[in-house]
């Protein structure tokens, strides 16, 4: 029994500065701004990234008006990029 053939295509890998990125063939496109990135063996896998779940946010619309954010702690210093 033969499995399913995937269908794939060649992609140019590039750099934009310090990060590498793919161009992605137009039939693999993403109708999202975000995608999860994860490792299957050699392989890298994009899918699309989830959203938070429905009423997430609204749950906070119930915060009391003195709340306060928990301190976030301090930024290392680090070296200006040139």
């Amino acid at each position: 029994m033969r499995g399913r053939l995937k269908k794939r295509r060649k992609a140019k890998v590039f750099w934009t500065g310090r990060s590498q990125a793919v161009r992605l063939p137009k039939e693999f496109r993403f109708d999202t701004d975000e995608v999860d990135v994860h490792r299957e063996g050699d392989s890298v896998v994009l899918e699309p990234a989830d959203g938070w779940p429905e009423g997430y946010v609204a749950s906070f619309a119930g915060a009391p008006d003195d709340f306060e954010r928990p301190p976030q702690g301090r930024l290392d210093e680090r070296e200006k990029l040139k």
